[in-house]
């Protein structure tokens, strides 16, 4: 299988971040959440994905600890909760967040939720987070494009990453279109809908012809679309399955069949709508 490390895309910031990652969403803390990312490691995954809400902070870190990978060729990722934030607020959460995973410094860390009129005061605590070195790049996740021209808008940094969710039957072509024209990574959280465009027809046509499963050819959907993805599973079999996507390429007849899936269906919270 190809070294999944190298694949590699590059922040407005200069840092550069694994376009292929592990999601810990819904992984139990201990043992569940450190067999887990531990496997993930060995297969050669380098960008975990985690969140104070998640609540498994800890056995990431123990993971981490374990794995006896240098700390530098890891990218962590954690998020910000909805109750935590504000200035404050956000820097306290940090440093519980940064306690309970044993590191030095963040890799990303992001506003997980916009929430309204706190979101911009929770902002500028990132922006401090970034300016004392604390964070190598700061975010936002599930931010539409008005949530973003008003960070852009009232803030000196602008977000590195957008982390919504994404997958065939939600392109997010729009937003995805915006955040490209202002150097704004986006990362797909959901790639695969939960499970349910695996049985697509086209998706499985395209599947047969590569001798791949759905998952993988929708997983190289994102990759070929510049989208930073982390799916989550806490099988082996399955993690080395979701990685094992860089030995193939969709055509570009492929690409244009699996871009016209697109419902505008989430499976997941509307941002707009959510209740915080």
């Amino acid at each position: 299988m190809k070294d999944i490390s190298s694949t590699l895309t590059t922040l407005h910031n200069g840092v550069e971040m694994p376009q292929f990652g592990l999601g810990v969403y819904k992984v139990e803390e201990g043992q569940q959440v450190e067999d887990t990312v531990k496997n993930a490691i060995n297969i050669g995954y380098r960008q975990i994905d985690t969140a104070a809400f998640y609540e498994n902070e800890e056995g990431v870190g123990r993971a981490i600890k374990e794995s006896g990978v240098p700390r530098e060729e890891l990218f962590i990722t954690t998020k910000v909760w909805n109750t935590d934030q504000g200035y404050e607020q956000t820097l306290d959460a940090f440093d519980k967040s940064l306690k309970k995973l044993g590191l030095e410094y963040i890799d990303l860390y992001l506003i997980h939720w916009p929430v309204k009129e706190k979101y911009l005061e929770t902002w500028r605590a990132l922006e401090k987070l970034y300016r004392d070195g604390k964070v190598r790049a700061i975010g936002v996740s599930n931010f539409q494009i008005h949530h973003l021209k008003d960070i852009m808008e009232n803030a000196a940094e602008k977000p590195a990453v957008n982390q919504v969710e994404l997958h065939p039957l939600l392109s997010q072509e729009e937003l995805r279109a915006f955040c490209d024209e202002h150097n704004i990574k986006v990362e797909a959280w959901s790639p695969i809908a939960r499970g349910r465009v695996l049985e697509n027809p086209a998706i499985k046509e395209i599947a047969e012809g590569h001798g791949k499963s759905s998952a993988q050819v929708i997983l190289r959907w994102h990759l070929q679309n510049s989208i930073i993805v982390i799916p989550k599973s806490v099988k082996e079999e399955r993690l080395r399955e979701n990685a094992n996507i860089f030995d193939f390429e969709l055509t570009e007849e492929e690409m244009s069949q699996m871009n016209t899936l697109n419902k505008d269906q989430r499976f997941g919270p509307d941002p707009d709508r959510f209740d915080f």
